[in-house]
């Protein structure tokens, strides 16, 4: 019987590794649940699968999610230290599932005290990838990459220690406006941007898709998970999504994992690694695909993807900043604050006035994302200011 804890179980990882687990309740059993604020789903969730912990980040949550478990023996905590010690019960595995800078606590507690860490997360790595990486190595957890992307490379390097790749290939849907013509790209708006043509996925993940931004996060994840320099890591836009990574080897040879559109078949890799459940997905048919298309990342469309790269390749507090200035900008985006097109124009502006800095400990993590932010949200409201100011000039 494995272990489990699974941070974020509301939302999409959540949803699907918890459905996996009820399929085998010989095999898996559930030790902590969290949530953001979702009290209803959350409670219900707990009284399926009987936890011994839950936790909601939001400490205004907790009375109501407390009441509502009052007839179970389930300890109800709240808020970010809360997430933080629970990440600290010792469990086989650690399902991350949180979006964003916030699972940032949780992930490096995990992996002192998880035998594995199913990272769903690529912002840890983003913002930390050193300090997380390092921590895991000392206290020998095993993190399993859950992004279909790099838990394909994972899967086709897993037992080939000795095989050191000359590049891996990630590839991306390039998003829901990947034939959009650039001009109409400025008319976008959150409800377009959320539609994505093949994955189910949150809100904020699935504008990142939009802008690719997702995809230049998930280069500077592979660079810490496989150990890979930035040349080293090439990303194809492939509209099927068939084919979730490629590995070249010194040799001339190249080995591809393919598999449907499912962010099941990831999430169960990780759950039953190194063995594999049996969960009966439908099986891809390559027949009905026709063909396998693949084409580059253009810059002009996709410009969030480069700044991702320049981050990489800048080191230092640079991917920390982007990913700070990315929540905010998307953030403001999908409240209809700024348009899709100024999400860029708002990450661009904050690497090119980042804070001084390191990210050598989590204070200074933490500083310089508080930092970030702080311009991102000015940078933002002067867009507002300037998009306000522009209507009603054009209104006189």
């Amino acid at each position: 019987m494995r272990k489990l804890s699974v941070f974020g179980a509301t939302g999409t990882i959540g949803d699907n590794a918890l459905d996996l687990v009820g399929r085998y309740p010989d095999k898996f059993e559930i030790e902590v649940l969290t949530a953001h604020e979702n009290v209803e789903k959350l409670a219900a969730l707990a009284r399926v699968h009987k936890p011994s912990l839950v936790v909601v980040s939001d400490p205004e949550c907790q009375p109501s999610l407390a009441s509502a478990l009052s007839d179970l023996p389930i300890k109800v905590e709240a808020g970010a230290q809360a997430l933080v010690d629970a990440a600290c019960v010792p469990v086989d595995l650690v399902v991350m599932g949180i979006v964003g800078f916030a699972a940032l606590g949780p992930s490096l507690a995990a992996v002192r005290y998880a035998d594995a860490v199913a990272l769903a997360n690529k912002e840890c790595l983003v913002v930390s990838g050193a300090m997380l990486m390092e921590t895991a190595a000392r206290h020998a957890t095993r993190l399993l990459p859950v992004d279909s992307e790099h838990n394909g490379v994972f899967q086709l390097l897993d037992g080939r220690d000795g095989d050191t790749p000359s590049k891996i290939v990630l590839t991306a849907s390039g998003g829901p406006f990947r034939d959009m013509s650039l001009d109409d790209m400025a008319q976008v708006t959150p409800e377009m941007a959320i539609a994505h043509p093949n994955w189910t996925m949150g809100a904020k993940i699935s504008v990142d898709s939009a802008t690719m931004m997702n995809k230049g996060l998930e280069v500077i994840e592979a660079a810490w998970m496989f150990d890979l320099g930035p040349a080293q890591i090439d990303v194809l836009i492939h509209p099927q999504v068939a084919v979730h990574g490629l590995v070249y080897f010194n040799d001339g040879s190249v080995i591809g994992q393919l598999g449907t559109a499912d962010m099941k078949t990831p999430i169960s890799v990780a759950l039953a690694w190194p063995d594999r459940l049996d969960w009966k997905p439908e099986p891809l048919d390559l027949l009905s695909l026709g063909s396998l298309d693949f084409m580059a990342v253009e810059e002009a469309r996709y410009p969030c993807f480069f700044l991702a790269r320049q981050a990489l390749a800048s080191g230092g507090i640079m991917p920390a900043v982007l990913n700070a200035a990315n929540e905010v900008a998307v953030a403001a985006f999908l409240d209809g604050r700024i348009g899709f097109t100024e999400i860029g124009a708002i990450v661009d502006d904050c690497l090119q006035n980042a804070p001084d800095g390191d990210v050598r400990s989590l204070e200074a993590v933490l500083e310089i994302d508080a930092r970030t932010r702080r311009l991102a949200e000015t940078r933002c409201a002067s867009y507002m200011l300037g998009a306000s100011m522009a209507k009603t000039r054009g209104g006189v």
